[in-house]
Order: structure tokens, then C-alpha cells, then sequence
């Protein structure tokens, strides 16, 4: 399979290269096309390859190209990892909204209806030159926020656009091995989880047909061995009767994850951008490329979610063992290309065939519209992602998806239909947010640190 990967310079690439080198999708792809519009990053991230240590003979071949036609011609799938603006963008993301006394996160909140104002422009060229260049083949979107980008695509890609992140899969991994039944690489039998990106919740965890969660909600031991246990606590997670996906502390703890944020001497965002700015012009000319890169992934790494965790905690090493994202891309990857059936939690539209008995809806999460994006277990054939239906979502936790679903809609609309007052108001009606004064001086702030925003309205 020929695989190319729009955002090649991106500082996650060498783990989809590491990944294709050995183990279980060794051989999958004969050819990787790295396509990005900064020349530098590419050949910074072709250095890091071309040093990384594994065995002769399973390379897969490796071409550069700032031209996208080109990248795309002969192309089987596409993955996405962009980030327009880069990371000073991030930086911007965050500051305006904390200048403003909001949470300032990449992806929730503000900061993420800003991320995808920039990011679902790009993303609709992406799909548009797919559909020429390269008509048959499957999109598979790491691209941040990653299920709102994923619906803006779906009326160019059809079924043929994936959305990924390894966040919620990552969190079922650790609650099952916490609650001592471990699952296999690419199954979710008894796994029961609904939301949107960044908005989840695990609610049944029974791979042998036993109701594992209960107990493990209920054990503090077993709850300190894992990141969502430590982070949430017992007394919560007991009230909920399910676990969040981490993301979630930002709702549930938002005073708290703000203040700590404004604390820190600097945000995540202006960390990350600095590192990146020295890492980069370095890499070219490095002597071992690759362990610089690994110095810096682990360092990164150790920072994510920094701002809810205590003073002096740190990730365990698991956390640390590098990546995610790359095993469930090449997972649905490789399930899309014969490769065998697999179940993964991923980012798709809501409508489904497969009922329960405990959901017979046509929509996998119902209480959604069935042309939303939703989070959901799926299974994953030459045919596509089928989302699997899910228990009806308790009150609370269908009012706030349905509440964060009208901001991403609202959000889309802005960009597809050049709506500035759509923005606004996306802004506004925020759970994060909930002002129409803070929703203008959101804009306001974002149009003046991205003047490209501005053309959106025409």
C-alpha cells in the first residue's frame, strides 16, 4: 500500500514510521509519502527516520514532497495530522482565552473552536484534492479537533473519512488491565462507551459478560494505578457510575484546571512551540537524529495534562512508551485493507445498522442526530467503520454532548457558510464559555492573532 501523510513534518511522524518497521504492521505499506508545506520540518522528520534504529530490509521507501497533487497521486490512504498556524498557533489558541479568564486548552473549549476555524478550511482542500487525485482512497483524520474536523468532511468523503484518537481507546486499555482482565490489541467485546472527541465516558467494561466497573469504581487501590482513576478519584467516579475520558477533568474541574494553568510559568502550547523551535534546525545536522527526536517525544510526553496532576507527579513510564495514535491509524488501516475484522473506538457518523438489545435506534448514540460524529466502539472491515449501538446516555451526560454538539455544528457552519455571527455564537454557547460578551471578544481576539480568519467571512 502506498500511504501518505499530509502534515509529514509533524513531530508524531517517526511513531507511524516506527510502527511500520517492525511488529505486527511490518510489511503493511511498501511506500510512505511525507507531504508538508514547510520544506524544513520535512527534512528535519526524514533525518529522524533515516537514523531510527531497526532492522535492514524493513524500511518502507520513503518520499518527500511540498507538491500535494503529487502526494496524492497513486495514494491508497491518507492520514492527517495538520496544524495551520503551527505551534505559535497553539500558543495563540490558549493565551486569548485565559487573557479572558477561560480555560485555555488546544482542543476544549476556546481554544479548540479556534483550532478548527483554522483547521477544517485546510482539511476541505485535503478531501477536495483527494477526490480528484486519488478518488478510492480512505481518509483516516488525526487532525485536531478531531471529530469536529471529521464531520466537516463527511459531505465531501462520505463513509470514506475516519476520525482517530487514541485517548478513549488508551482508556479503556488501562481501566480493563486495572480491573485485572486485559483485552486484545484491536477487541472491545463488553465494552461500552459513548461521547463525541475529548467528551466521553466508559460505562460498561465486560469482556467476559460480567460487569467489571462497579468494583474497580469502588477500589481505590485499583484506581491509583491508572491515569483517569488518580485524576477523577473515587468519590466522583462512584457518583458517576463510569469513567470519564480525561478530557473531561477540564468540565468537571474547570475552575481548578484554569487556575493551575495561569499558574504554571508558561502554557503547554508556548513549552511545546519553544522546544520545537530549537529541535527542528537542529535535527538536519544532528549526529543521531532519532535520539534526539526520543529525548524530546519523552519530555513532551511527560507534560501532557501537566495542570491535573499534583506537584511533583509524574506520567507513569506506560504513558510514556510513546504514541497511540499511530496503532489504532494502522489498526483501521490495515482492517480497511483485508487485513482482518478489528474493534475500535473512533470518530464517526452516529447512523449504524447493528442494534442490542439495549439500543434498537438507528443511531448508535441515540438522543444524537444520526449525521453527527460521534465517539463510539466500531467495527472496522474493507467496508468501512460501523459504529456499534450504545446504552441510551443518562441525562446528564446527553445533555452535555448534545450542548458541546450544537458548538461544533455552529463552528462548521461558520467556515462552510462564511456565518461570522455562527462563530460568535459557537463561542458563546460554549459549556465553557456561556456568554455572548465573552463569545465577540473571543472572535474579536482570535481575528486579531489570525488575520486569516477574517477572509472566512468574506
Amino acid at each position: 500500500m502506498r500511504l501518505m501523510i499530509a502534515g509529514g513534518g509533524g513531530f508524531r511522524v517517526p511513531l507511524v514510521y516506527r510502527a511500520l518497521c517492525a511488529g505486527s504492521f511490518a510489511g503493511l505499506v511498501h511506500e510512505l509519502v511525507l507531504y508538508d508545506v514547510d520544506a524544513t520540518r520535512l527534512a528535519a522528520i526524514e533525518a529522524v527516520l533515516r537514523d531510527m534504529p531497526v532492522a535492514e530490509g524493513s524500511r518502507p521507501a520513503v518520499v518527500i514532497s511540498t507538491d500535494l497533487d503529487q502526494a496524492l497521486t497513486g495514494t491508497d490512504v491518507v492520514f492527517a495530522a495538520i496544524r495551520p498556524g503551527g505551534t505559535a498557533g497553539r500558543v495563540a489558541d490558549e493565551r486569548v482565552a485565559l487573557e479572558l479568564g477561560l480555560l485555555g486548552q488546544e482542543t476544549t473549549g476556546a481554544g479548540g473552536i479556534s483550532y478548527a476555524l483554522r483547521s477544517i478550511p485546510r482539511m476541505v482542500e485535503l478531501a477536495e484534492a483527494m477526490r480528484t487525485q486519488c478518488p478510492d482512497a480512505w481518509l483516516i483524520n488525526f487532525t485536531n479537533p478531531a471529530g469536529m474536523v471529521t464531520e466537516a468532511l463527511v459531505p465531501v468523503l462520505g463513509n470514506r473519512v475516519i476520525g482517530i484518537c487514541d485517548s478513549a481507546g488508551g482508556l479503556v486499555q488501562r481501566a480493563a488491565r486495572a480491573a485485572g482482565s486485559p483485552l486484545p490489541e484491536g477487541k472491545l467485546d463488553g465494552v461500552g462507551y459513548f461521547g463525541l472527541n475529548h467528551l466521553g465516558w466508559l460505562y460498561r467494561l465486560a469482556p467476559a459478560g460480567r460487569n467489571l466497573l462497579p468494583g474497580l469504581l469502588s477500589d481505590e487501590g485499583a484506581l491509583r494505578t491508572f491515569e483517569e482513576g488518580r485524576l477523577f478519584g473515587r468519590s466522583l467516579l462512584e457518583r458517576l457510575g463510569c469513567l470519564p475520558n480525561e478530557y473531561l477533568y477540564y468540565y468537571y474541574q474547570t475552575a481548578h484546571a484554569t487556575e493551575a494553568i495561569r499558574r504554571q510559568s508558561e502554557t503547554r502550547g508556548t513549552a511545546i512551540h519553544q522546544q520545537q523551535s530549537s529541535l527542528y534546525p537542529s535535527l538536519v545536522q544532528a549526529p543521531d537524529a532519532y535520539a534526539s527526536w526520543d529525548a524530546a517525544r519523552r519530555s513532551r510526553e511527560e507534560g501532557y495534562l501537566a495542570e491535573a496532576r499534583g506537584h511533583g507527579d509524574e506520567r507513569d513510564e506506560d504513558d510514556l512508551a510513546g504514541g497511540g495514535y499511530e496503532r489504532v491509524a494502522l489498526a483501521v488501516m490495515r482492517a480497511l485493507a483485508g487485513g482482518g475484522e478489528a474493534q475500535l473506538i473512533l470518530n464517526v457518523p452516529n447512523a449504524q445498522v447493528v442494534s442490542s438489545d439495549r439500543n434498537d435506534a438507528n443511531v448508535a448514540v441515540p438522543g444524537l442526530p444520526a449525521d453527527a460524529v460521534v465517539e463510539v466502539p466500531c467495527v472496522v472491515t474493507p467496508d468501512g467503520a460501523l459504529p456499534l449501538a450504545q446504552d441510551p446516555p443518562g441525562g446528564q451526560f446527553l445533555t452535555l454532548m448534545a450542548h458541546v454538539k450544537e458548538v461544533e455544528r455552529l463552528t462548521i457552519r461558520a467556515v462552510r457558510d462564511g456565518e461570522r455571527e455562527a462563530a460568535i455564537q459557537a463561542f458563546a454557547r460554549h459549556p465553557l464559555v456561556g456568554s455572548p460578551t465573552l463569545g465577540r471578544q473571543l472572535l474579536e481576539g482570535y481575528e486579531a492573532a489570525f488575520p486569516e480568519l477574517r477572509r472566512l467571512w468574506g
